[in-house]
């Protein structure tokens, strides 16, 4: 059984390694110890054991009425295995939720696979479904209880959590605790007659439960009265211990418990404040002064109240019930409506002194390394200075471009107003600007920051590291190599001078380092330099903290592959870039258009142009952050267009201003290109070939370019002269490759050599059916057309040129073997399974079915399902 709570694992849980990092954190994981005044009822504990039948449970009632308690008390007694999480709003994202989810059943000895990954802002479809198969296979009932639900806001998780639950079977339950009705579809489970349910009404105390209650206080009161005081409060737990703890220290309890009468509010305010009025001055003095902190440690509380004594105080507080709650491992917690009002007292009586309680707690558990509450709290004493001073010198600013706590960073500094004048406030400031593509300002803030340093004569060295850092990002986005490449070198020299604890606290800021080198790199058309850079970060393996640079370094790598004209390694690179999102659930706006872009230009490449419409829509929604992306989203939308004859509206395409620096080679290369190819379609060869004269000799491509507009022109002499110097670089593929090969074949017609023309175009076949590339030989024109007709030809062309030919010939060979994962998914694409099917079946995402399929579509030559298989089976592969 899974219980979620807000409590500590026990200590034959302590050892657990918690994947978040943070012992403050495993709090959450072990079910709350119950009082000795805690009441037992048996006919909620007998209502509660239908849950060991139904898939799903709610109890739902108000705050205080007594439901985290009395379901960790059934937990305790049902003989089986209980993982607990209590939900608090750090966990308002699904890929937080699941992430505690997942070591909430690690920790109550639950096997889940290890490599579950705990995901940070979200959560695929991929782990869900795994999930819930490991869960409903364990070989052993699983029940899950989450408390506190109602913190839960987002429709998404709901409907994750229905799916895991619906999937995983009679072998998982799920028990929530909550104060709201969650958004799950309840309707269907009550009809179905497969849900237990205690509300509100069914939570409230009896007058016999009540006597039974007071009893346990030491207080005796008739089972008459006792009715009196449940029609008072409705029978509320809450209120009902409140008044046992108040009129325990009244001198006539009886009478007091009989006149009770709720106040001018509510029965909370009232009680609580009676609660607070008897404890002595200095536990007055504790409780509001954490009241400021969501949990608290001996250590902490002693630290706001300038005292010693915290740790007898908040045992004897638990001890009695006191709405402190004993989290273990010496921390603690008020009950949330008992914090609320004692917050409320405290703005009424000491109204200046809040912030300073909030910087006291920042300054400790800046010591303790606990850096997200340390900013919470600067945050919410003012303190900017101190706020952004602790985010610099933890070397943790790479954080406000990962993805993970990109947003949460953000909103959290958006208060910081102009008057912190600091030179971490400058580089936050900075950071800011730079993650929403504002150069100018950012670079402003960033010349402040470093004078400001550069005046100091301690000189520290995180700010520094975190300057350079920003400095290249500052490069990257406005298209200048010399100073990225000047950037990194001082950071390079700095990483000496930080101490390696922080460096490895931080995997996030050499590869973002590298990435921002790697991208100017390449924008300077140094396409060698970037991929030693790239590289370096694709290969790193530091888990979601690198997932967007490692992401980013490999859309950049797939465009370098695109470049040099190879669109199957340019797909495979921006398909595995698209996976580290969804892997770790990075939020979908963190991501980058470049990938996407990759993908549409090798789809029309392919001739597959609605696909690459498609991806263009999908890339529509990113901002281009740097002139990388801007050309890339130029050049793929110009090849569209010129591919839809549209050859004005490519033109203007290919003209768009992309703002840098310094001129990239490959971008104008491919702007003269596309104008080129525009005064081709529009019957203008001569001036097709002038546009390129003056980076013909620079680039293969534009060299290929030139030659196609010479042979229309009617020289194929010096079509052919630039056409001998392509593929001469080892680098150049078959893209670049195919459509030489192709002008050389129709100059060879155009000279009535027929022989040569058949050789050629059987050598362009070839190498253009491995990688599907049938837009060349639309751009050749109709003078192939009775060639390719002809046999062999046909047989070459047939299936994926020209889908609608018969073959003579006995089917090719397969050219490239597939992988056992694209076996699995054309085994089940034979057994006419659907494309959800088999990514349920194989436990993948259905993105990841359709990356699978594409390749088995391109290594069978073939586009459509049915024509794999029996291209399958013709093979033997079946």
């Amino acid at each position: 059984m899974v219980v979620v709570s807000d409590e500590i694992p026990d200590e034959s849980t302590a050892d657990h390694v918690d994947p978040l990092g943070d012992p403050y954190l495993r709090t959450r994981f072990a079910l709350p110890a119950r009082p000795g005044t805690f009441l037992r009822r048996e006919r909620l504990i007998e209502h509660l054991d239908q849950a060991l039948r139904t898939p799903l449970t709610m109890v739902n009632g108000a705050a205080g009425a007594g439901k985290t308690l009395l379901v960790a008390d059934w937990a305790a007694g049902i003989g089986q295995p209980v993982a607990w999480l209590t939900l608090d709003p750090a966990l308002k994202s699904p890929g937080m939720f699941w992430a505690h989810l997942l070591q909430a059943l690690r920790t109550r000895g639950v096997p889940v696979a290890d490599d579950l990954r705990c995901p940070a802002n979200g959560v695929s479809r991929t782990l869900l479904t795994r999930l819930a198969a490991q869960l409903g296979d364990s070989g052993r009932d699983v029940t899950v209880v989450l408390d506190e639900y109602d913190r839960v806001s987002s429709p998404e998780l709901s409907e994750q959590l229905e799916f895991v639950l619906h999937h995983a079977g009679p072998g998982l339950r799920l028990v929530i605790v909550t104060r709201t009705e969650p958004l799950l579809p309840l309707h269907r489970y009550r009809a179905a007659g497969t849900m237990t349910e205690i509300r509100n009404a069914e939570l409230a105390f009896t007058p016999e439960e009540t006597v039974a209650l007071l009893e346990l206080h030491g207080l005796r009161l008739p089972v008459h009265a006792a009715d009196a005081l449940v029609s008072r409060t409705r029978g509320w737990a809450a209120g009902l211990r409140l008044c046992a703890l108040a009129a325990g220290q009244q001198p006539d309890p009886e009478g007091y418990l009989k006149e009770f009468e709720a106040g001018h509010s509510t029965v909370a305010d009232f009680l609580l404040a009676e609660v607070l009025k008897r404890q002595p001055p200095a536990t007055q003095d504790l409780l509001l002064r954490v009241s400021v902190l969501e949990r608290f440690c001996v250590g902490l509380a002693n630290e706001l109240t300038g005292r010693t004594d915290a740790e007898p105080i908040l045992a004897g507080l638990h001890r009695e019930n006191a709405f402190v709650e004993d989290l273990g491992h010496t921390w603690y917690r008020l009950h949330p409506l008992f914090r609320e009002i004692l917050r409320a007292h405290l703005r009424e009586r000491l109204a200046d002194l809040e912030p300073e309680l909030h910087l006291r707690a920042a300054r400790w558990l800046g010591r303790s390394g606990l850096l997200p509450e340390v900013l919470a709290h600067g945050a919410a004493a003012g303190e900017w200075d101190f706020t952004a001073g602790a985010l610099v010198d933890d070397l943790a600013i790479g954080q406000l471009f990962t993805g993970l706590r990109s947003d949460e960073l953000t909103e959290l500094f958006s208060g910081m107003g102009p008057g912190t004048t600091s030179p971490a406030a400058d580089l936050v400031r900075a950071a800011r600007d730079l993650s929403q593509c504002d150069l100018d300002q950012a670079l402003a803030h960033l010349q402040h920051a470093e004078e400001q340093l550069a005046a100091d004569d301690s000189r520290p060295a995180a700010a520094q590291l975190s300057c350079a850092l920003l400095q290249a990002l500052a490069a990257r986005l406005a298209g200048s190599p010399r100073r990225a490449e000047h950037a990194v070198r001082t950071a390079r020299e700095l990483e000496g001078e930080v101490p390696a604890h922080l460096l490895d606290k931080h995997p996030e800021l050499p590869a973002l380092l590298l990435t921002h080198l790697g991208s100017t790199r390449l924008w300077a058309g140094r396409f060698d330099a970037a991929r030693d850079a790239l590289g370096t970060v694709a290969d790193t393996t530091a888990g979601a903290a690198t997932a967007l640079p490692r992401e980013e370094s490999l859309e950049h790598l797939a465009l370098i592959d695109y470049l040099d004209g190879w669109p199957t390694r340019a797909e495979r690179k921006a398909v595995a870039a698209l996976t580290e999102t969804e892997r770790f659930s990075l939020p979908q706006a963190s991501a980058s258009a470049l990938g996407h872009l990759v993908l549409a230009a090798v789809a029309v490449d392919r001739g597959e142009l609605t696909e690459a419409e498609e991806l263009l829509d999908q890339a529509g929604g990113h901002e281009a952050r740097d002139p990388v992306t801007a050309a890339g989203r130029s050049i793929a939308t110009a090849h569209l267009l010129l591919a839809r004859g549209k050859a004005r509206a490519a033109l203007t395409a290919a003209e768009a201003a992309v703002t840098a620096d310094v001129a990239s080679p490959w971008e104008r290369s491919h702007a003269a290109l596309v104008a080129s190819a525009a005064h081709l379609a529009e019957g203008r060869p001569r001036e097709a070939a002038e546009v390129l004269e003056p980076v013909a000799d620079r680039q293969p491509t534009c060299a290929v370019g030139a030659a196609r507009a010479h042979l229309a022109a009617g020289d194929p002499d010096t079509a052919l002269e630039l056409l001998d110097v392509v593929g001469t670089e080892e680098r150049t593929g078959p893209a670049l490759l195919v459509r030489a090969t192709l002008l050389r074949a129709q100059a060879a017609n155009t000279a009535g050599d027929a022989a040569t023309v058949r050789r050629l175009l059987a050598r362009a076949l070839t190498e253009a059916r491995r990688e599907r590339l049938r837009l060349p030989f639309l751009e050749a024109g109709a003078w192939a057309g009775p060639y390719l007709a002809t046999a062999p030809l046909r047989g070459l062309a047939a299936g994926w040129l020209m889908p609608g030919t018969a073959v003579d010939e006995p089917a090719p060979l397969l050219v490239e073997h597939l992988s056992g994962r694209e076996r699995d998914v054309l085994q089940r694409l034979a057994q006419m399974m659907s494309t959800e099917d088999i990514a349920a079946d194989l436990y993948v995402s259905v993105n990841t079915v359709k990356t699978h399929l594409k390749s088995v579509y391109r290594k069978l030559a073939v586009n459509r399902r049915n024509d794999a298989v029996r291209r399958a089976r013709e093979l033997h592969l079946l």
